[in-house]
Formats: C-alpha cells, structure tokens, sequence
C-alpha cells in the first residue's frame, strides 16, 4: 500500500502518532518491537504484554527502549500512555481495555487464549491485526462477526504468506483478471517431523521447536491456505491441497492445473514444493477478452489461458506495521473472512495414537494439519486441528487417519469451542455460506 507511508507521515508531522500495543514478545513480536520503533514514523508501540515479563522488556531493550513501566491496573497503563512513555505487563487483558490505544497487535500463535485477547479487544472496540492463522483458520468467521458489529478491523497481517497472497490476488483483481489459484511456495513438506527432528533449526534461528515444526508438518500452510481460501471464495481441490513437488519456477506450471476445474471450484488454494522463487507466494488468473490476452502475451506473460504472478518474498515483522496503518487510518483489512468458512483445517495422526491420549498441540508429536473444504468437514464430523490440543482419545487412531468430534473427548468450557459451536450455526446453511462467494 504506497499510500500508507504518506499517512503515516503526515501523522509524524501532526505530533499524533497511531498507538500500538502487542501481546506476545517472542521471535516474530521482538522484530515488530523493533520494526516500529526504529522504522516506522508516525506510530508507536505503547505496551507489551507477556506471560513472561521480562520477554516483553527484552523486545523493548532490543528495540533501543531502556525506560519502561511495569503496570498492573488499567489507569497505570493509561497514566503511561498519556505521558508518553511504554509500559510492559503480564496481563493482556489491560491492553485491550485501555484508552489510548488504537490497535492491538495479536502474536501468541495461540488458539484459546488467542480468542480472550480478541474477544476482549473487540469489546472495548480495539481494532485487532493478527499473526495468528491457527486462530482465524478455526473460528475467524465469527470472530469477524463479533468485529463487524463492533465497528473495528479484524485482520491478518501483511508479510505473513497469506497477506502477501491477498495483496497480490487484489491487485490481479484490479486489472481486470479472474483469479483462480492462490499458491504458497515451499521449501520442505513433512508430515512426520516433531520438535525433536527440528530442534536443531530452531536453535539455530532462535525460534521454538514446535512453531519450526508446524511449518515443516504442514500445518501452518494448511492454516495459512485455509484463511486465504476464506478471504476469496475460493476451495481445495482434494484434502490436504495438490502440494506438487516442481523444481521450476512458478511461471512454468501454469499448464500442471486443469483450468475448468480450477472454474468450477471457484478457484482454488494449493501450495509447492521446491519452486522459485522461494519464499514467495504465487497467482494464476485468467482474462476472457482476447484483445486484452494479446497484450499479456506481449507483456511477457504466455499464450494463457493461465497467467502467473507472483511475490518473490514476505517479509514478515517488517511488513506487520503497515497492516496496522491500513486498520487504523484506512479502515482497510489485509486479509478477513468473507463470510461463513469454506476451507477448514482438520486433525490427522501424525503416529499411531490409543484411547486414553490427550492430543498435544500445533507442532507437536501427536498430530499434524490438513485443508479440507468446510461442507466435508461438516458432513463428517472432522475435528478442527484448532481445538485438537488436550482433546482425549476415545479409541486407538491410526496414522494418517483424520480424527472426528465422536472420536475424543473436548476439554471443558473452552471459548474456543464455544465460539467455533457459534461459528457453526451461524453459517449453517449453505445459502448462507453461499453470500461468501
């Protein structure tokens, strides 16, 4: 968004910065610390929360931020705010219920305690942007439900795959192409891996096992497709998406997908391994006017009847700021649920599992994440990947077999699954579900 700078800018020069507040210090919140205080004119980020205070002061510190108050209470953080300084607390919920504060920034990458924070920040009419696919992948739809009503942004963020996808489908949109295929590119695709194959490369960046892991199982692309597939309309074209493996660059598969398919599905969700350039994010579309298909094959683009686009990069915290800036200044969300779901992420056994287990978490040892549309889940019963974690078994799961809600036992009185029960029946007809599209 070239226009965001300027915006910003001028909010500088006026001495009335957007004010930010974050919850959740670790890798990814420790560069937007540093991002926005060091790069970033015309907002500042006034509070930090996390469980563990002295990460949220270390984001500060690593940001150049030495002075910071330790509050407590609602009228200390704004007392903070007032005066211009940064407060750091354990509880999150301060955040979401103080004045002074424009947006929250959601970076846990947690499912229940993902939804408080939300929740809570809807309430007291905080606009929300998240770095949270597993959250938005499982009760997203409702969430923004709650945030329309409210009046306030409920977003993804730019530099997180899905935001860059989103970006780059919007602006094929503006020229006057139909989209049928948002792609992830990927360098690795492991269903098997577990914190203990991915220790040593999470040490290596600094990063946690499990969080390295979801990536390398496959979960967090599946969660990422699943919100982009939501955000467009658009489907999987089998469970677990087509994840061809192409060495190539992306602009030479345009001719692997079946372009009635991709039609009749309304345009589809997928990802590939191997592909350049790497890391980015792809969009095939198609264009039915033949004078304007000439002039793409003279811009370079092929013949059609698919023609690709693509990002090279996502950059992650760098980008976060302006997704914030977009909510705040423009009313504009990154990446949102249009209506009801269409793709859903489902639970899978990553070994063999026997009645009596409680499931682990994202990333974990126990269970790993696959798209599926959203009338199949339904249909069937699937268990969200979301709500899987501390789930008991009921019966012996094989491997690779997708769990149902008959085949465990749901923690008590989750939000979670409040909300996704919510979620449910709001969006339970398929006319309703339709308006999505």
């Amino acid at each position: 968004m070239i226009i965001v700078d300027r915006a910003l800018q001028a909010r500088a020069e006026a001495a009335n910065p957007v004010k930010v507040a974050m919850i959740g210090a670790g890798f990814m919140g420790r560069g937007i610390a540093n991002q926005i205080a060091n790069s970033v004119p015309g907002m500042e980020l006034v509070a930090i929360s996390n469980r563990n205070i002295d990460a949220a002061k270390r984001a500060y510190t690593e940001a150049g931020i030495e002075t910071v108050k330790e509050i407590s209470g609602v009228t200390d953080l704004e007392d903070v705010i007032r005066q211009g300084g940064y407060a750091v607390t354990e509880d999150a919920m301060l955040l979401c219920r103080a004045e002074g504060i424009d947006a929250i920034i959601e970076v846990t990458g947690a499912i229940e305690f993902g939804a408080h924070v939300v929740m809570e920040a809807i309430a007291h009419h905080k606009h929300i942007i998240m770095m949270n696919a597993e959250l938005d992948g499982t009760i997203g739809s409702i969430l923004k439900v709650y945030a329309d009503k409210a009046g306030v942004i409920l977003s993804a963020c730019d530099g997180d795959q899905p935001g860059v996808e989103m970006n780059l489908y919007r602006f094929v949109k503006s020229i006057g192409l139909t989209p049928l295929l948002c792609g992830n590119i990927k360098g690795l695709q492991d269903p098997y891996r577990n914190p203990t194959t991915q220790e040593a490369f999470a040490k290596r960046w600094g990063q946690k096992p499990h969080m390295v892991t979801s990536f390398a199982d496959g979960s967090k692309i599946s969660f990422e497709q699943a919100i982009v597939a939501n955000a467009t309309g658009m489907k999987v074209a089998q469970r677990g998406m087509l994840g061809y493996d192409f060495k190539g660059h992306v602009d030479e598969m345009t001719s692997m997908y079946d372009v009635e398919q991709l039609k009749q599905l309304g345009g589809i969700v997928d990802y590939v391994v191997g592909a350049k350039p790497g890391p980015g994010v792809f969009v095939f579309a198609t264009h039915d006017d033949p004078k304007q298909q000439h002039y793409l094959n003279l811009y370079k683009l092929g013949e059609g009847p698919l023609y690709s686009f693509y990002t090279p990069y996502h950059l992650c915290h760098f980008e976060v700021p302006l997704s914030v800036a977009r909510a705040v200044l423009f009313k504009d969300a990154v990446i949102s649920p249009l209506g009801g779901p269409l793709v859903d992420v489902v639970t899978t056994a990553k070994i063999d599992l026997k009645a009596g287990d409680t499931l682990d978490g994202i990333g974990y040892y126990m269970t790993y994440g696959q798209c599926e549309n959203s009338e199949i889940v339904r249909e069937q019963n699937l268990l969200p990947m979301g709500l899987a974690e501390g789930c008991r078994l009921k019966q012996d799961i094989v491997k690779d077999q997708v769990l149902t809600y008959d085949d465990v036992e749901l923690p008590q009185d989750r939000l979670c699954d409040k909300l996704r029960e919510e979620q449910n029946t709001t969006f339970a007809n398929s006319k309703t579900l339709a308006l999505a599209r």
